[in-house]
């Protein structure tokens, strides 16, 4: 099963869109607006919390930044309108980071001051090393004019272990997830590059690190194995469940995320929805070749029907 599942994996490129599309129904609210509040007003009723994230990244030109920004703001409004306490994902790329920093930042910060104004949150998501430094200044500089506002840093970085702490120093809210990216070698965890399970020990003393720094981590991850290892050190450290919360990506690992309410802890789940919904769902099967086997022993089998 798994050489087929690599086979499905390579072969994602050469699918109709019209099944990504199909599978995409997973993973994102949908294209609209509309589709993402009747998303979030259901895990909402059902105890969960979220984010919501505006697909798209690295804006190619100023007036693409633009009108994402203007997306994330009839975002805001649409939420505020409604009262619906959630949080906004926000990929400095997508606002134009590698175009102009200042108009950037002045992009950002309309976003934030407009969301604040509801108590709406915001988190700033990290991207590819190339961005990692610009995006520790840009949210020191956020941080610092008082926004509500957190950042995610990535375990299977090496240099993480410094960038936290200064973070942990002003007590700053954080979400700490293994990282997506592929990165080269030399920039990674010790083992990190040939077994995700290396990140785990570099994963868990990030987070206990800054909890017991004052800080309120979002502990991003679906691996099982971690779950257990840090919800027992919470339960033995006897760690208030209002100073963190488990964040899941939607349409992953359900059951899991079910347990973890069941069982009283905070959960949130990222809602991501937008026009970019191909790129985004193909980046999904590819992290989780076990969907792409099933899609292609689908299509084997309605071929055969034939």
């Amino acid at each position: 099963m798994r050489i087929l599942n690599t086979m499905a994996t390579r072969a994602i490129p050469f699918l109709p869109r019209s099944l990504i599309r199909k599978i995409s129904r997973r993973y994102i609210a949908g294209e609209t607006l509309c589709d993402a509040r009747t998303r979030i007003h259901a895990l909402h009723a059902a105890g969960f919390r979220t984010t919501i994230d505006v697909l798209g990244e690295s804006a190619s030109s100023s007036d693409q930044a633009e009108s994402m920004a203007h997306d994330y703001l009839n975002l805001v409004q649409a939420l505020g309108a409604e009262n619906q306490p959630t949080e906004l994902s926000i990929k400095l790329t997508a606002l134009g980071l590698h175009l102009d920093e200042d108009a950037c930042m002045t992009r950002v910060s309309m976003v934030l001051r407009a969301a604040a104004s509801y108590g709406i949150s915001a988190c700033i998501d990290m991207e590819d090393i190339s961005c990692t430094q610009k995006t520790l200044d840009a949210f020191r500089e956020l941080e610092a004019d008082g926004y509500p506002v957190g950042i995610a840093l990535q375990a299977y970085l090496t240099r993480t272990n410094g960038d936290i702490v200064p973070l942990q120093a002003r007590k700053s809210r954080m979400r700490i997830c293994k990282g997506i990216y592929a990165e080269s070698t030399e920039h990674l965890v010790d083992g990190a590059s040939r077994d995700r399970a290396a990140i785990n020990a570099h994963f868990v003393r990030h987070v206990s690190s800054a909890i017991q720094a004052g800080s309120f981590v979002g502990i991003a991850t679906h691996d099982a194995q971690l779950i257990d290892a840090l919800t027992s050190w919470l339960q033995r450290e006897r760690v208030n469940r209002s100073r963190f919360e488990f964040q899941m990506l939607l349409g992953v690992c359900e059951p899991q995320r079910d347990a973890l309410l069941a069982q009283g802890f905070h959960v949130r789940v990222y809602v991501p929805y937008g026009r970019d919904w191909y790129g985004y769902s193909t980046r999904r099967i590819k992290e989780n070749p076990r969907i792409a086997g099933y899609i292609l022993a689908a299509m084997i089998r309605s071929a055969r029907a034939r």
